[in-house]
């Protein structure tokens, strides 16, 4: 009887090892591997479980073979938020994924022909939905990448920019958690990025306004602009480690018709704020993409005067571009996803012009 317990324990315990282990000729390169490329604001304090909140940070990968796996650590904040990530190999047409717990991994390629791929994973939600931490990733073989793209973007804004409401090929509207429609990779700001070949940082919460931010929400944008956790103002952010080409704002929507002093006052301080980050910088303020037709006369009429002022009073890098027209067909009036892309067409189009790119 003794023998047969042992055996059985000895089945146990092998079956357990098996299930901890790499598939057949799959290594794991952990996430401090030099070959592994991060961009956004990350907290690198552990190197081997490097952690992010903010959406549209992204990591990229080259390996060579067939399939690929990917390990990533939720929060899981409240004991219930599970974050959505966008994989994209080769560029092709990208997959989200959610997570399922507090440790996963995820294959995300598998019968690939047999060759050189690169993967793109990209967090779909914001700070808000908590933090994923990457931890590695499953393939035959890991490959230097490409230098990055010269050129960089960072958008600063609310939930139109971090990607909210667009995404409805899961869950639709008034179904599922209030973020299961969030779709960062697809939004405007990576996808003019990605139309510029430039890389692109995202500084948005969900919310959030430039002197007034909607629903009890006790921080404002140029209070939270210099973290890296923006929504509950935490970890500072090391400006020099990205500093961009552009930096568009997108404020205004939350804040509603406001006092023009106010609002102007405090537009003007931000973008000083934003000049001593950012030295080189062309700075290109934004109109509200959904903004109704009570906001919008008002914030054309505030940003024109704001631009006019900083261009006078020396800073020439300055601009503004006003959307065309209306995007509110998504969840809650935000654009959706056909939206964005029309306004990362119109935004693509006026930095080329301003940029010679």
């Amino acid at each position: 009887m003794k023998y047969y317990i042992c055996l059985l324990l000895s089945i146990v315990t092998c079956f357990a090892q098996a299930k901890n282990k790499p598939q057949a000729g799959l290594t794991i390169f952990k996430a401090n591997d030099p070959k592994i490329q991060y961009t956004g604001r990350i907290d690198f304090t552990n190197p081997l479980k490097p952690r992010f909140w903010s959406p549209a940070v992204y990591i990229q990968a080259k390996f060579k073979g067939t399939s690929c796996a990917i390990m990533l650590n939720d929060e899981v904040l409240y004991g219930n938020s599970h974050n959505y990530v966008e994989v994209a190999i080769d560029n092709q047409q990208p997959v989200r994924l959610q997570t399922t717990g507090k440790t996963n991994v995820i294959e995300v390629a598998k019968n690939l022909p047999n060759g050189v791929h690169t993967i793109t994973i990209c967090k779909d939600t914001e700070s808000g939905i908590g933090y994923l931490e990457f931890t590695g990733i499953k393939c035959a073989q890991l490959l230097p990448m490409p230098a990055k793209p010269i050129r960089k973007i960072e958008y600063i804004g609310d939930s139109i920019t971090c990607g909210s409401s667009l995404d409805m090929t899961g869950i639709q509207c008034g179904g599922g958690k209030w973020y299961d429609q969030h779709n960062a990779y697809m939004s405007y700001g990576p996808l003019t990025s990605r139309a510029l070949n430039a890389q692109y940082v995202l500084s948005s919460v969900s919310g959030i306004g430039l002197i007034h931010s909607c629903c009890d929400m006790k921080i404002v944008m140029p209070q939270v602009f210099d973290k890296v956790n923006m929504r509950t103002d935490s970890i500072k952010w090391n400006f020099n480690k990205y500093q961009p080409d552009v930096v568009t704002v997108c404020l205004g929507q939350n804040d509603g018709v406001q006092d023009s002093t106010a609002f102007c006052s405090a537009y003007v301080k931000f973008l000083g704020d934003i000049r001593n980050h950012y030295p080189k910088a062309d700075i290109v303020c934004l109109t509200s993409p959904m903004g109704d037709s009570t906001l919008t006369p008002v914030l054309k009429k505030y940003i024109t005067a704001i631009n006019n002022h900083v261009n006078q009073t020396g800073d020439q890098k300055v601009t503004h571009y006003f959307y065309s027209k209306r995007y509110f067909h998504g969840c809650g009036t935000h654009p959706d996803m056909a939206e964005h892309k029309e306004m990362a067409d119109e935004l693509t189009a006026y930095l080329k012009q301003l940029k010679k790119w």
